[in-house]
């Protein structure tokens, strides 16, 4: 990042920038791609770059734009969302069917299907393709548009072994997360053709996203790509022990079974206490999670937790939990 060759980025010119840009859209397909601050700021330049004031998206209940960012595609794009409540996140093609509105002046008009993979609180939920084949088909039939925020593609790809690209192929346009699982400081990419990209380029500058020298952050993110893709099959190992422990301690309820990546959650009922209680607890012996909700809290692997601190932390875990379940 120190040696990064920059330029102007909100002129074309940082040439790390495009390198990193030129990168992206190469490996998911697409004709080009545009650098952006994070995973909120590309879902949401997509959704305005795709709909029109009035328009309706169709997205999962859990998913993150309609829950995680703070409101922003009714107030940046004045749209209103149609959420689904899927399984786990995954929706089905009959559900979005049914959510369609018809051709009628009473109705918004159905512009945009966004699909999550894989799905955050879904935990951490791969998005079987042969389900995103049948929902791309039919918005090919109604006229529809898709876009996949892919903050974690990577996890998704590694795990079913599925190029990034082949999930990539059915949505017009992909964002994905250099932070997260790929361990950089800053930044995502909005992903797709050219026209709608530069599309996204107007809005970014219009949210103020543009950066000048942004080279030092892109260099990041060329790094991650080039070798911090294969290691995520590391995360999702450390996630599966980490709920294989958990399944045994008194008062946590998990499915082993449904840890697919680097994203776990489990329900805390049975200990008498508020997730957030136990996670208050758990953060002053270091141990870092997050309430989802009342009841069930969140853990998440990513680089910077190797083996043995999954070992600290099932023995930290262990010590709170005999404290509160007696």
């Amino acid at each position: 990042m120190a040696n990064a060759e920059v330029g102007d980025d909100v002129f074309g010119e940082d040439p790390t920038i495009n390198a990193l840009q030129r990168k992206a859209a190469e490996i998911l397909g697409k004709e080009t791609a545009i650098f952006v601050c994070s995973g909120t700021m590309a879902n949401q330049l997509a959704i305005r770059a795709q709909t029109q004031p009035g328009d309706e998206i169709i997205t999962e209940g859990n998913s993150h734009c309609f829950n995680n960012e703070g409101g922003a595609a009714a107030a940046l794009s004045g749209v209103q969302i149609h959420a689904i409540q899927g399984k786990r996140g995954v929706m089905e093609a009959w559900q979005i069917e049914e959510a369609i509105r018809p051709f009628d002046h009473h109705y918004p008009t159905t512009r945009l299907i966004c699909i999550e993979n894989t799905h955050n609180r879904g935990g951490g939920t791969i998005y079987p393709l042969e389900k995103i084949e049948d929902i791309h088909k039919l918005a090919k039939q109604r006229g529809l548009r898709m876009h996949l925020d892919g903050a974690r593609l990577f996890n998704a790809s590694v795990a079913s072994g599925i190029e990034a690209r082949e999930y990539a192929r059915y949505f017009d346009s992909v964002s994905f997360c250099l932070s997260k699982g790929l361990g950089c400081p800053v930044g995502s990419l909005v992903t797709g053709p050219a026209q709608l990209i530069d599309s996204v380029h107007r809005f970014r500058k219009m949210y103020g996203g543009g950066m000048r020298q942004a080279g030092i952050l892109a260099a990041a993110g060329i790094y991650a790509l080039d070798h911090n893709v294969a290691r995520l099959e590391r995360d999702h190992d450390n996630a599966k022990k980490l709920a294989q422990a958990l399944h045994t301690i008194q008062g946590i309820s998990i499915n082993c079974e449904e840890i697919e990546t680097n994203i776990l959650i489990f329900n805390v009922t049975g200990t008498g206490l508020s997730a957030q209680e136990i996670v208050t607890r758990l953060q002053k012996q270091k141990v870092l999670m997050l309430p989802v909700s009342k009841t069930s809290i969140r853990a998440v692997t990513h680089l910077n937790v190797d083996e043995e601190d999954i070992d600290h932390a099932i023995t930290v875990i262990r010590r709170v939990f005999s404290q509160i379940v007696a």
